[in-house]
């Protein structure tokens, strides 16, 4: 017991004795066990060397822990020495290896001991680090196993083991679970073991110590005092993140250094990397890891985390919670776990390098924004921890923005109060850094959007703001401008104390320096307080006089913002009252006249700037209105002239009310509100001037002028001296005012005052005087004549009114005479006012001068005017005013005598181009036709149009009836258009205001048919202006009228009857841009569509309400166009609309797209009056969609288009799930229009068809779900049915454009439909061919074509189909499949097209890689599918199918295989089309390359075939070369060699010839033939019965008739027999004797055909030289007539007409003689008799020849005669016979001397010298010089002499020793 306590000292495990079952791995018997142990002792002991000592260790270690169970104590002590002493040993040893493994399965043995595991443990501690690199990878995953369920302790030792091999991990490529090393999926609880471990050590520091004496000090303040109760203060301080447990139990037992503890941490990321453990769990430990000191760990963890970004989800609470845990370290909440926890596994926060790495992906995510408390612990200690930098401060500072956008209503409430605390504090102290003090004020804005409660009570804050605005540096402030931007809202609600608080505050910070502050201040007036709260609009009014745009125009917009026109808007938007508004400021600007603010401009003082006065008095003009109850406006004087009888009414009640308190105070009448505001305009105007000022005193007086006139009677100089001012407006504005007030004098004063005007108008020198004074000289006598007026209908009693007096009027006449005396200046102004002028006293009263006579009369002025409208030299404006004069004088006058005279002459004014114009005649001409009794003769200041009603008294002068005539009898139907436009016009402003008129009622019908006959005008305005009237004529008449005039106008536009215009001399045919037009683009087309659309509502009387709508052309917002009020009647018209709504609505939308200018722009005004709401689109989804559909088709080009684009507009941007069906309908339509007849539709079209595919293509992702299923379903069919086979190009182009996006983005969506799609691609792959490449494919040559189609293959396997193929093929498996193999099967079968049968083979090549095992049970089918592509007469189809073949066999069943290659087999030997023989090479070349394993199986039945192939008979022309090529490559790659391939496969290889050698066809005998002399000539000697099986078989093939290639059976027994010549001569059974052969080979010598004769002679002469049998009888007889055939021949007479055709026969007999004298040669037997009976004859045979024949024969000669020599036996001792042979010498001498002396030909003489030298060693060898003659010698001699000057130096030499050697004869 002792010593196992000693041998654990220092090891953490306690270990107690315990008894135990046995482990039945134990090998040693417990009896003698003792004994055992000893010689385990002693076999130690005798250990000398490393490896005897670790052989023993790893034989027993094991076995002797096992007796640790013993329940002996003295077998344990004996161990325990035992393991003592070893110890000792293995520590000095540290190479010495344990058996790691063993130890490793003991110690997961779940019957051991926990004492024999716990000594187990410490040797696979020990063992294990001593291990290879390779073999701790092996043993990785064990460890993991191992540690399942063990105590912790243990568990931590076997991960500090393992975390450094991680290092070294090796991991598959990609992450299939079956190649993983650890499979961890199933060990969860390990996992979180292995992770926390992980953990641990990514957190650890490099180079840290754990000093156990060093005690832990308080790591961070924010978390208050961490005193802990449980005796903390002892433990030692552990590194930022980790407990004191963690950081001791990643230190373990020998700690790592710091380079092994950087390998560890890499490790841990290559782990995390290689997924080994669920990505969500490793995420944290990336982020920290990222944050490591070392670059190459943060590094490789931040790539990772980058390309995992987008995979995470960062809101998942596991991950976020997790992050937070690191983050903050366990803080000792008050909570029953904070007790709980144990000091030493109380984790510390994590370094601030950590912290800066968490920060930022929590920004990333929204649960983080929301988890609280941690949210804002992490917000505080960023901000205020100890440890903190401004890099963390930022970051945090983005967190609390991040929270403030993201976190949820709920999560947000109690988190506010804190937030806040936090950033005020952070402003108030933190003062270095202004970026970070920037995103605190604007994280304080972002907070008071989000939580605007928290700021409402808090005013001081905003005040803290505006201070730091004016102090803070420039970057902030922009910062702090925002967040008291974003706070503002919050302050809307402030009553009471706080809201005078915030006034005084916006006061005060409105006059700073800053113009940021001001800014700000203007935004705090304008939003927190009411639009009726008097102050704040004093603030705003002075902020709108700052000299920076930025505030004065903010200012402004606010105030000028008007009431809305709708009850709601308006009851938001209230004013101050105009009383109130005006002593405010009449207090302020009173107090402000008193202090150092007031404004001086030359010598008056104003109490504020001129521009914030100037808005003070428009805003003051506002109010006014406001309070008269209409519409407030400051923009155009025109439309506040029209308010001021309203105006006029409100100042009268003002003012008497006013009186009334005036007269009970004993005030001045200075309070009431209107003198003040009098006196305001005054003081203004007296400093600076201003048009609208000058208006608004105009104005306030000309209402009420009894009593406000009156007062500036006295004022009349400083009138005047307005009245001279520079401006024109201002001049007529004083003028106005000036008779105003001369109007309320009388008498003498009246007198004066105009005699004063009256001189003025005279004075030459200023222009502006004279403008000034001419104008108010005519309106004061207007004013005279008008007042005049009155009192005549009041009293009609002249005499007793003493203002009326004679001299009065003359002086009046005079004036009136003064101003027509300026009608002629030269100045245009003056003329301009002169008219002006009399237009007002016109207007107001008859005109004081004589009708008709000589000088200034009524007849001279209506002439002088008229002649003024058509004339070139006047302006517009004299041209206007003139009208306007003209219209003015039957109004004032009953008894005018010129009205018919001056309207004729209005009408025939008609200028081209001259719109505005016409609507001012149109006005004149009303005004005129009704004479006294028309509106203009009110005062427009106290009296608006409708409440006028004529004076009583007035006398009639009524011409509308004679108006209306000659405009509907004359002007309307006049051949100008510029005529029938202003005609128009005219009717339309009669019409307008004259619709209570009797004889515009009684003449409805005229006056729609004139309408409408304008409507078919060219012209839009014309068009336009008819639609208007058409519109008030139906307005105006009764039920009947009504239905009439529908059905009238409804018949005209839908029949399109126009008017006829007579054509004369004036017709204009083209007017302006009418030239080039087609007469049908404008027309009538827009009202019969509108008429079209009433009609199908079945409400005909709708087509008024939409004419009202169409209100698209500009006019109508001049100021001439709105005064006919067009926008009320469509108000109007809309309402009455609004049921028919959902019919409308479809037909609307299409409209706005018509390629009609003139019908979109009616349409569109009509469908912005009646669709308000922009979701009604979506609402009626579906009707506007059918509508479109169905108008897609229209047979009229314009609805095609414009249904076209509407669609194309509906399709972007909107959820179409709903509509999903009708997607195939809109694709099928869009392709039929695609190829519309007309270009514009066609290109729309494909606009459209683009934006349906973008929107299909976005439907079709995976993320869409059940929708996104429903999408691929039904446009799949649609495309690849419809789209793909168009015959329309582009069509085609989209619908594969789509398919390839859609099938990116469905991914595995598309699996179910892969067997419809696939096989449909494929074809298209063909069908989208150009169609001219298969033209010139056909038209190539083979070489060409190959090239061609190649490349065609390849672009069809590269082209998006391909690739959309490729992507299906990803998603296969064993459902689909199913039904895609007999798709393709068929279409390998059938397809057409050379992409089609390509690619069908590519996929299969495909399907053979992406899913082998479920594709073996249809690898059959489609190998017999693929066996017609085989026989393709197309090499590159044939090519493609082999290729595909070849990996097929690979998936197949054995039986398949042996089927095809049987199959194969048959073809190659019985077919006799090159086809097929070209498959066979090329399938099972291709099997051998990518199926080699199937080629190795099957070797019997292919390799024989192979060895056929190789020797293949090559035709010239044909390729075969390149078959033989293949097949020799498959031989060569499958044999050990090919003499052993031959040796390996005989039996086959002679099966297969002899099968070749009996084949029908001649060149597969051939072959055969080839292949067995192949054999025998690398078998050397084929052993029976192989031989037999052979010659047999040849000898077989020869019986019979000559035919094309039997010659190779020839060659191949020359071949066999010349091999095994040895074994031929043994008699065996079934071998053919030499006799057969020679008898088989002479016989086909005697065949006529001679090319096969001389291969036959050969054959025959090889046969005879190798088995040496005497047969030259026979041969003889055979080859001795030949030779002399040939030569009688040769010597015959050449004719010449034949030599062409004899040049080939020529050169077979020169082939037959050289082969015939060559076999002579080999033939030669070794027989005396024979040669006795043959010597001579062939001797001279040969000499004959050598004398007549050409140089090749000669040698073939010399070559066979040297072989005579050689073989004769003459010329041995034996044999001799020297009379014969002199005789034969002498023959040979001299014949051979022709040969030695042929000058051209070495070669001849070469073997010349090679015979002579022949015969003389044979001579010398046989002793018989003596029948070498003398003559012979001589001859010899002779010659050889010649040779000695031979070119060749071999030759001379070799000539010269002969020469001697005869010679030394002699």
């Amino acid at each position: 017991m002792y010593l196992s306590i000693c041998f654990l000292k220092g090891t953490e495990f306690s270990v107690g004795i315990r008894d135990s079952v046995i482990g039945s791995e134990l090998k040693l018997k417990e009896e003698d066990g003792d004994n055992q142990l000893e010689r385990v002792f002693l076999r130690l002991g005798h250990a000398e060397t490393d490896e005897q000592l670790q052989n023993i260790i790893s034989k027993f270690l094991p076995p002797v822990l096992l007796k640790l169970s013993s329940t002996q104590e003295g077998v344990r002590k004996k161990v325990m020495e035992l393991l003592v002493h070893l110890n000792k040993r293995i520590k000095s040893r540290p190479k010495i290896q344990l058996p790691v493994e063993t130890l490793l399965v003991q110690y997961q043995d779940p019957a051991a001991v926990s004492f024999v595991t716990n000594f187990t443990i410490i040797y696979v501690k020990m063992g294990y680090p001593r291990l290879p690199v390779e073999k701790q990878c092996e043993l990785a995953p064990t460890l993991l196993t191992a540690m399942e369920g063990k105590p912790q302790p243990q568990q931590d030792s076997l991960m500090h083991l393992l975390i450094p091999t991680l290092f070294h991990m090796k991991y598959p490529a990609e992450s299939s679970r079956s190649a993983a090393p650890f499979n961890l999926a199933e060990k969860p609880k390990t996992v979180q073991l292995l992770l926390d471990f992980m953990l641990d050590v990514l957190l650890m520091p490099y180079g840290y110590v754990l000093n156990e004496s060093q005690s832990r000090q308080n790591s961070s303040s924010t978390q208050g005092s961490s005193s802990n109760s449980g005796g903390g203060s002892g433990i030692p301080q552990p590194p930022p993140g980790m407990s004191f447990y963690a950081a001791k139990r990643v230190i373990g037992d020998n700690p790592w250094t710091p380079e092994q503890l950087e390998q560890c941490k890499l490790g841990i990321v290559k782990f995390i990397e290689a997924e080994q453990v669920p990505e969500l769990e490793a995420v944290l430990h990336l982020v920290i890891a990222s944050s490591d000191t070392r670059h190459s760990v943060a590094t490789a963890a931040d790539l990772e985390l980058k390309s995992k970004q987008s995979l995470i989800d960062w809101n998942n609470p596991a991950i976020i919670n997790k992050m937070y845990k690191v983050y903050l370290g366990d803080i000792p909440l008050k909570t029953k776990e904070g007790a709980v926890l144990k000091p030493e596994l109380k984790r510390d926060p994590v370094s601030t390098r950590v912290k800066l790495k968490i920060v930022p992906h929590l920004l990333r995510s929204r649960q983080a924004a929301e988890t609280f408390p941690a949210n804002i612990q992490v917000v505080y200690d960023g901000l205020f921890g100890t440890n903190t930098n401004s890099k963390l401060r930022t970051l945090s500072l983005q967190f609390v923005h991040h929270i403030c956008i993201t976190c949820p209503e709920i999560k947000i409430k109690p988190l506010g109060p804190m937030l806040l605390n936090g950033l005020t504090k952070l402003i108030n102290e933190y003062k270095e850094d202004p970026k970070l003090l920037s995103m605190a004020y604007s994280a304080v804005g972002k907070l008071s959007s989000r939580m605007p409660h928290l700021f409402t009570k808090d005013i001081a804050l905003v005040q803290q703001l505006f201070e730091a605005l004016c102090k803070e540096e420039p970057e902030t402030r922009l910062a702090i401008q925002e967040a008291l931007s974003m706070m503002v809202g919050a302050y809307s609600t402030l009553e009471g104390a706080q809201r005078t608080l915030m006034e005084a505050l916006v006061a005060s910070y409105l006059i700073k320096p800053e113009v940021q502050v001001r800014q700000v201040a203007v935004k705090f007036a304008s939003t927190v307080f009411p639009s009726d709260h008097i102050p704040s609009r004093y603030l705003l009014l002075l902020a709108a006089g700052d000299p920076r745009e930025e505030v004065h125009g903010e200012a402004q917009r606010v105030l000028r913002c008007l009431p809305g026109r709708n009850k709601k808007e308006s009851a938001a938007k209230q004013m101050p009252s105009f009383p109130e508004m005006v002593y405010y400021i009449q207090e302020k600007a009173s107090h402000r006249m008193k202090t150092p603010v007031k404004y001086m401009t030359g010598t008056t003082v104003l109490p504020f700037n001129p521009a914030a006065f100037g808005e003070i008095i428009l805003y003051l003009r506002m109010c006014l209105a406001h309070s008269a109850g209409v519409v407030p406006t400051s923009q155009s004087l025109a439309d506040m002239q029209d308010h001021a009888p309203a105006i006029g009414r409100y100042i009268r009640t003002l003012m008497s009310s006013s009186q009334a308190t005036a007269s009970s105070s004993n005030k001045s009448g200075e309070t009431n509100p209107v003198q003040i505001y009098i006196g305001l305009l005054q003081q203004l105007l007296a400093g600076v001037g201003g048009l609208p000022v000058m208006y608004c005193l105009l104005e306030a007086v000309s209402v009420y002028p009894e009593k406000l006139a009156t007062k500036f009677v006295d004022k009349t100089e400083w009138i005047k001296s307005l009245m001279s001012s520079s401006k024109e407006e201002m001049r007529e504005l004083a003028a106005l005012f000036y008779s105003v007030v001369v109007s309320t004098v009388s008498g003498n004063e009246l007198k004066s005052m105009i005699e004063q005007l009256i001189k003025a108008t005279k004075d030459n020198h200023s222009p502006e005087v004279q403008h000034g004074s001419l104008l108010a000289l005519g309106f004061t006598v207007g004013r005279y004549l008008a007042k005049k007026r009155m009192r005549m209908a009041e009293q009609r009693d002249l005499e007793t009114d003493a203002d009326l007096l004679p001299e009065q009027e003359d002086l009046i006449r005079s004036a009136t005479e003064i101003i027509g005396s300026f009608l002629d200046s030269t100045s245009p102004l003056l003329a301009i006012a002169a008219c002006t002028a009399l237009g007002e006293i016109g207007r107001n009263g008859p005109l004081p001068i004589p009708s008709e006579g000589s000088g200034f009369t009524k007849l001279h002025l209506v002439e002088s005017l008229l002649n003024r409208i058509p004339s070139s030299k006047e302006t517009n404006k004299m041209k206007e005013r003139a009208i306007q004069t003209l219209g003015y004088f039957p109004v004032g006058d009953g008894d005018f005598p010129h009205q018919k005279l001056l309207l004729r002459g209005l009408m025939d004014s008609v200028e081209a181009k001259q719109i505005e114009l016409q609507f001012t005649i149109g006005e004149a001409i009303t005004s005129a036709a009704i004479g006294t009794n028309s509106v203009a003769a009110r005062d427009a200041w106290l009296v608006t149009e409708e409440e006028y009603t004529p004076l009583a008294g007035a006398k009639m002068n009524d011409v509308v009836p004679w108006v209306l005539e000659v405009i509907l009898s004359k002007h309307i139907i006049s051949p100008n258009p510029h005529v029938r436009q202003a005609a128009c016009i005219w009717l339309l402003s009669l019409v307008r205001k004259l619709s209570t008129h009797i004889e515009v009622k009684s003449h409805l019908k005229e006056i729609q048919s004139a309408f409408v006959s304008v409507l078919s005008e060219n012209d839009e305005l014309s068009q336009d202006v008819a639609s208007k009237g058409l519109g008030l004529v139906y307005e105006l008449g009764s039920e009947q009228d009504q239905q009439e005039l529908v059905s009238t106008l409804v018949e005209t536009l839908m029949t399109g009857k126009r008017a006829k215009h007579e054509v004369s001399g004036e017709t204009v045919v083209f007017q302006g841009g009418g030239l080039g037009k087609t007469p049908d683009g404008q027309g009538l087309s827009t009202y019969k569509e509108l008429c079209s659309l009433a009609s199908d509502l079945s409400q005909p009387d709708l087509v008024y309400k939409f004419m009202n709508l169409a209100n698209h052309h500009a006019m109508w917002n001049s100021r001439k166009g709105a005064a006919f009020g067009f926008n009320v009647i469509a108000t109007r018209a809309g309402e009455q609309l609004a049921p028919f709504l959902p019919q409308l609505i479809p037909r609307l939308y299409r409209y706005q797209f018509d390629p009609n200018l003139g019908i979109r722009q009616a349409m569109t005004s009509i469908w912005n009056a009646l669709v308000t709401d922009k979701s009604m689109v979506d609402k009626y989804l579906k009707e506007i969609l059918q509508d479109v559909i169905k108008n897609l088709t229209s047979n009229m080009w314009r609805v095609r288009e414009s249904s076209c684009l509407a669609l194309n507009d509906l399709l972007r941007g909107r959820p179409l799930d709903d509509v999903i069906d009708k997607l195939p309908e809109m694709w099928e339509t869009l392709f039929r229009v695609q190829d519309d007849i007309k270009e514009s539709v066609r290109k729309t079209a494909e606009l459209v068809l683009k934006t349906l595919s973008k929107v299909c293509v976005k439907m079709c992702d995976p993320a869409k779900g059940a929708a996104g299923q429903r999408t691929i379903a039904v446009l799949l069919p649609c495309l690849l049915d419809k789209g793909m086979m168009s015959p329309v190009t582009e069509v085609r182009a989209l619908s594969i454009n789509t398919l390839v996006k859609i099938s990116k983005s469905a991914g595995a969506m598309l699996k179910p439909h892969a067997p419809k799609l696939i096989p449909a691609l494929l074809e298209s792959l063909s069908v989208l061919e150009p169609q001219v490449l298969n033209y010139l494919s056909l038209r190539a040559t083979e070489q060409e074509k190959a090239a061609m189609d190649s490349a065609r293959l390849s672009a069809a396997k590269s082209s998006p189909m391909m690739e959309t193929i490729n992507m299906c093929l990803q998603y296969l498996d064993v459902s689909v499949l199913g039904e895609l193999v007999p798709r393709l099967c068929e279409l390998i079968r059938s397809g057409v097209g050379l992409g089609t049968k390509g690619g069908c083979a590519s996929v299969i090549v495909s399907l053979t890689t992406q899913c082998p095992q479920d594709l073996t049970p249809y690898s059959g089918k489609l190998m017999s599918a693929l066996l017609s592509g085989l026989t393709d007469r197309n090499s590159v189809i044939q090519k493609s199918c082999a290729f595909a073949m070849g990996h097929l066999v690979r998936t197949s069943r054995d039986s398949s295989t042996e089927k095809l290659l049987q199959k194969l087999n048959g073809w190659y030997m019985e077919k006799e089309e090159p086809v097929y023989k070209t498959a066979c090479a090329l399938t099972i070349h291709a099997i051998g390359r990518y199926s080699p394993d199937v080629l190795k199986n099957h070797a019997k039945e292919v390799l024989p075939l192979a060895f056929l192939g190789m020797h293949e008979v090559a035709d010239e022309e044909k390729s075969e070369k390149e078959e033989c090529n293949l097949w020799t490559e498959v031989w060569q790659e499958n044999v050990p060699g090919s003499f052993g391939g031959i040796r390996l496969y005989l039996q086959e290889l002679i099966a297969i010839t002899q099968k070749a050698l009996q084949s029908q066809s001649w060149k597969m005998k051939a072959q055969g033939a080839i292949a067995m002399a192949s054999i025998a000539k690398q078998t050397s000697s084929l052993v029976p019965p192989y031989l037999g099986m052979i010659l047999s078989a040849l000898l077989q093939g020869l019986a019979g008739r000559t035919w094309a290639g039997k010659e190779e059976l020839l060659k191949a027994i020359a071949c066999v027999v010349t091999a095994c010549s040895t074994e031929l001569e043994k008699s065996v059974p079934n071998q053919p004797t030499t006799n057969e052969i020679l008898q088989a080979v002479l016989k086909e010598c005697c065949k006529e055909n001679l090319k096969y004769k001389i291969v036959a002679i050969t054959c025959a002469a090889d046969v005879l030289k190798a088995t040496k049998e005497d047969r030259f009888q026979e041969f003889s007889d055979i080859v001795i007539p030949l030779i002399k055939k040939n030569s009688l021949e040769s010597m015959g007479v050449r004719s010449t007409k034949a030599e062409e055709e004899n040049d080939k026969e020529r050169e077979l007999q020169l082939e037959s003689l050289l082969g015939a004298f060559e076999s002579l040669g080999k033939a030669w037997p070794r027989n005396p008799e024979t040669q006795r009976c043959y010597r001579q004859e062939l001797c001279k045979l040969m000499c004959e020849r050598l004398r007549l024949s050409t140089w090749k024969v000669q040698l073939g000669v010399l070559q066979s005669m040297n072989a005579f020599f050689q073989g004769l036996m003459l010329l041995e001792e034996e044999h001799a016979d020297s009379e014969a042979l002199a005789e034969i010498l002498l023959e040979t001498c001299k014949s051979i001397t022709y040969s030695l002396e042929n000058k051209t030909y070495s070669s001849v003489r070469t073997e010349a010298l090679s015979v002579v030298e022949l015969l003389l060693k044979k001579l010398e060898e046989a002793k018989q010089w003596e029948s070498l003659t003398v003559e012979c010698r001589r001859l010899l001699v002779e010659s050889l002499a010649t040779m000695e000057t031979d070119n060749r130096p071999e030759l001379q030499e070799k000539a010269s020793v002969l020469k001697k050697t005869l010679e030394s004869l002699e």
